[in-house]
């Protein structure tokens, strides 16, 4: 073995040594895991609060200058240049910097899911993280009223089809934007003898919702609730 084989050996080494004290070190700053939140749902945690889009904003978002000009296809694939939804959006994203359409909708429908199947298992806890306190009362009354007659829900998701945006705005420092859920759903209410009196348990039903979702932009909080719920035509 040459001398300029073991220089190149002792180098080796040397690279590799300092690598594994840098690799697999945790720094604090690491991105957690998307699905964090379907988890604890799944397990019954705590932490049951959709991020929607889910970046904390460190600070009140700056009042846009008077030169800032959305790029016209910003919406692409959500608006329609120049439509109302497109300066809806803009108005939202000029409120609110950490908003981005796609993760918004992303966001929209692990909500939806979410939500329709914490109601259906009465999950009250979960529900009060997700809806505005209106909203909540309205599902909370709901869900009491099943359990005083005895009554149990099942419901199952075969598919979310289609989540679009339908509308957006800002009123009163509160982001508000609307989204249209397509859906397929096994759903099915037993009475306290089991017999369903609602629904059908072997059959998939085609569902369409429109839901608002709401946010105070001169918050740090990022997260956004459900605020106004109705059935699609």
């Amino acid at each position: 073995m040459d001398i300029y084989t073991i220089i190149f050996l002792a180098l080796a080494v040397f690279i590799f040594l300092r690598l594994r004290n840098v690799l697999g070190q945790r720094t604090g700053s690491e991105r957690p895991p998307l699905d964090r939140v379907t988890r604890d749902l799944a397990r019954g945690g705590p932490d049951n609060v959709v991020p929607m889009p889910g970046k904390t904003i460190d600070q009140v978002p700056l009042a846009p200058t008077a030169d800032a000009t959305p790029a016209p296809d910003r919406w692409k694939g959500v608006a329609e240049p120049d439509s109302a939804l497109a300066t809806g959006l803009d108005e939202v994203a000029a409120n609110d910097p950490s908003f981005d359409a796609q993760h918004f909708i992303t966001g929209a429908k692990s909500a939806y899911e979410m939500i329709v199947l914490a109601f259906a298992n009465g999950d009250r806890r979960s529900l009060k993280d997700l809806l505005s306190s209106d909203v909540y009362e309205g599902f909370d009354a709901a869900i009491r009223g099943r359990e005083q007659r005895g009554e149990k829900v099942t419901t199952r998701f075969a598919s979310i089809d289609k989540a679009e945006i339908v509308a957006a705005g800002v009123r009163d420092r509160a982001a508000q934007v609307t989204v249209r859920f397509v859906s397929q759903m096994i759903s099915a209410t037993r009475d306290k003898t089991d017999t369903v009196i609602d629904g059908n348990p072997d059959k998939l039903t085609d569902v369409t919702d429109v839901w608002t979702f709401s946010r105070d932009v001169s918050s740090r909080d990022p997260n956004w609730k459900l605020v106004g719920t109705e059935s699609g035509h």
